[in-house]
């Protein structure tokens, strides 16, 4: 088998599909890894590092003819229709953003496969993109938001007084939530995080942190492990309580997601407002269209004194390691279902991996929640 790594070509991504020492893992199961020039170089993986490995380092298109391509992003329309036709891909699609590639590969036949949608199950926990990739995203918005804070983290004592801890706020339990309280909290904050599902309250407290939450008998915990929509009710005892928080915090970043996709609004611009200037928010569900009334996708902006952060793409703003751990998922998932004796990927759909992580095979869209997204009426610019 063939294993194509392709430079990615989306703008502001610095990852690479698969870095040298999995390279060298798949090369000794008789796999074939070609890798173009210069993928790995925004990520600081030299091309002597993949010929070290084992690995083909070629000019140019590499997936013309790979039986499998190992990719960070969706592929352009362009890179989509270079693929040899009835190729394996293996990416993090988020399928319900990328419809319009999901229809141009599902065209040309090529079995998709997304790691993002591979189920939070302990046997798939090794191969979960979307997890890593979110854990290196709390880390960094941390950082961002110390970065910008015009005032210490820690509490500190000095000869002309004492400096009072900062308070942070995280919105949103998850990897990424739980990751930016632990990171919170080693820098020496003071932090209260919320989350709608009630049952991460217990990791909350074992970080260290503060739980607040609605009092209410609703959970928005799913069986996938992911959020849903509530009721009217519950946003309106959640709003109150997060505009109490706000107004508290020197530092709020916000993670929640709804299905892992949409980003519920939860910071009006009133509770901006009431926020002490100086104040940081950083909004990690930007790409989602953003949990802050006012952030806006990409760019940073100010409020009455309040710095509203809304950067995507995070953690290829750390792309060595974010690079070696996307590879290591990627890699995990290929081994789980290689067939050594007949060199082949075992896909089959019946295994619970497989069923989540499928979107099309032999030229349909197989996967119902992109399916279902697909069914839905679709705006038009004009």
């Amino acid at each position: 088998m063939k294993v194509g790594v392709p430079k990615e070509t989306k703008i502001g991504e610095s990852r690479v599909g698969l870095v040298p020492e999995s390279c060298k893992k798949l090369i000794a199961k008789g796999m074939i890894v070609c890798v173009e020039q210069g993928a790995g170089e925004a990520s600081f993986f030299s091309e002597a590092e993949y010929r070290a490995a084992g690995a083909l380092v070629e000019k140019g298109p590499v997936t013309h003819d790979a039986d499998l391509v190992l990719k960070v992003q969706a592929p352009s329309p362009g890179e989509a229709d270079g693929y040899r036709e009835g190729a394996i891909l293996l990416c993090s699609l988020l399928p319900a953003r990328s419809l319009d590639a999901v229809g141009r590969l599902a065209a040309r036949k090529i079995t998709v496969l997304s790691s993002d949608c591979v189920p939070r199950i302990t046997r798939a926990q090794s191969m979960d993109t979307l997890s890593s990739m979110a854990s290196i995203a709390g880390y960094r918005a941390l950082v961002m938001a110390a970065n910008s804070l015009p005032r210490y983290f820690p509490m500190l004592t000095t000869a002309a007084g004492t400096i009072l801890p900062a308070k942070v706020f995280v919105i949103g339990a998850g990897v990424a939530g739980l990751q930016a309280i632990a990171t919170a909290k080693r820098l020496g904050a003071s932090v209260t995080a919320t989350d709608s599902r009630r049952i991460v309250a217990e990791q909350i407290h074992s970080l260290g942190a503060k739980y607040v939450g609605v009092e209410s008998e609703e959970d928005a915990q799913t069986e996938s492990g992911l959020a849903r929509e509530l009721s009217d009710d519950f946003k309106r005892k959640q709003e109150a309580l997060i505009a109490a928080q706000c107004a508290a915090s020197d530092v709020v970043i916000t993670t929640a997601l709804i299905g892992g996709v949409n980003a519920p609004r939860l910071i009006s611009s009133e509770m901006v407002a009431g926020m002490r200037p100086g104040s940081v928010i950083v909004d990690l569900a930007a790409e989602g269209g953003g949990n802050c009334e006012l952030s806006r996708p990409g760019e940073t902006t100010f409020y009455h004194g309040v710095t509203i952060m809304a950067p995507l793409n995070v953690s290829s703003l750390m792309p060595h390691d974010a690079s070696t751990l996307f590879s290591r998922n990627l890699l995990s998932f290929v081994l789980a279902f290689w067939v050594d004796a007949e060199s082949r990927l075992n896909l089959d759909p019946s295994d619970e991996i497989i069923k989540g992580a499928l979107i099309a095979r032999g030229g349909e869209v197989v996967h119902e929640p992109t399916r279902k997204v697909l069914r839905e009426p679709r705006q038009v610019a004009v």
